[in-house]
């Protein structure tokens, strides 16, 4: 592999393993499985999980901040 093509994934590398970090807590709480058919479905099924990962982060913040 050529020099500028590894250090161009190196640095994509790190952006990408904190971004992908999200997914496995999503599929392993939220059973989160996409098979539809079309994009606006897609987006909508990725819409409700994002939703409901908020809302058990603010709820561990809220109990946190209660008892802090």
């Amino acid at each position: 592999m050529p020099k500028r093509i590894r250090a161009a994934n190196f640095r994509k590398s790190s952006i990408r393993a904190r971004v992908e970090q999200v997914f496995p807590h999503r599929k392993n709480r939220f059973g989160l499985f996409i098979r539809t058919i079309g994009l606006p479905r897609t987006e909508a099924k990725l819409t409700l999980a994002d939703i409901a990962c908020n809302m058990t982060r603010l709820i561990f913040h809220e109990r946190r901040a209660a008892t802090g």
